[in-house]
């Protein structure tokens, strides 16, 4: 059954309750700001083409890598100066994550959706700040967590008098260096009232499955993304590259660029069939 949900506004973009599938796209983290551009130039244009409502995302800082050697970003100072000039120049929305209550507010200046990382989704003190500054906020179920247990996280954003939340799916850990997806969080968690994103490139990650990075199996964004879209999830987020082989972060479980379009537009269709449009 799918379970309607409340609406979340982000610029001129609804998600939720009967609203079209939206899409969360661009590369895992910002590796310069003419690659940036370029992808994000790119995910504009399929997005026209598809009519699909699109927010494009980036990280200026993966504070989470593997290895103290890994790529984390610019930081935030030079991360949120590209983001603030893509978004002017390519008139989209942007998503990012903070890592500290402290970056909420600085970070509220630039983005249009403040993204809460699955390895803090617990922590209070972030989750509050970050939807007090009346921002959307996206919050990442953590891989050690099961769906019911995201309605405490919900009502730490809640306090605060801003609805516009969502929660994100991105996997649970089922043993050492591996993910797996239990379709059934995407309606358990709209029953929290809710949008639910559905992450599909990292919940085929395989943390720390390369020893000093992580694994993952890209092979396997499509599959999963069709079914979560047909469990009747409200968005899909996918980390996308122009190479993803050469990235310097996520490389292995990000999508290619040129195969968001045939993917996103299997997806606008199958949400179509699943939610009784046309």
């Amino acid at each position: 059954m799918i379970v309607p949900t409340r609406e979340v506004s982000i610029g001129n973009i609804k998600i939720g309750g009967q609203n079209p599938l939206a899409f969360i796209a661009g590369p895992c983290v910002i590796e310069s700001e003419e690659i940036t551009l370029r992808i994000a130039d790119k995910l504009k244009e399929y997005s026209k083409k598809l009519g699909i409502p699109f927010i494009f995302k980036s990280s200026y800082d993966k504070a989470n890598r593997t290895s103290v050697n890994s790529y984390r970003g610019p930081g935030f100072a030079a991360g949120i100066k590209i983001l603030q000039r893509l978004k002017e120049k390519l008139e989209v929305l942007v998503l990012s994550d903070i890592h500290s209550a402290e970056e909420a507010v600085r970070a509220a200046e630039v983005l249009d959706v403040i993204q809460i990382p699955a390895f803090l989704c617990r922590q209070t003190d972030i989750i509050v700040a970050a939807a007090k500054t009346g921002r959307p906020v996206n919050i990442k179920k953590g891989q050690f967590l099961a769906p019911w247990d995201v309605k405490n996280i919900i009502d730490k954003a809640l306090s605060t008098g801003n609805e516009n939340i969502m929660m994100t799916e991105r996997g649970t850990s089922f043993g050492y260096n591996n993910l797996v997806v239990d379709m059934r969080s995407v309606p358990i968690m709209q029953g929290f009232g809710v949008p639910v994103v559905y992450d599909a490139t990292h919940s085929v990650q395989l943390p720390g499955g390369q020893g000093s990075c992580s694994g993952g199996q890209r092979e396997f964004i499509g599959p999963l993304a069709k079914a979560a879209v047909s469990a009747g999830c409200d968005a899909v987020f996918m980390e996308v590259h122009e190479d993803p082989d050469k990235a310097l972060c996520d490389g292995p479980n990000m999508l290619g660029l040129e195969n968001f379009f045939d993917l996103s537009m299997k997806l606008k269709e199958l949400n179509r069939l699943v939610k009784g449009w046309g």
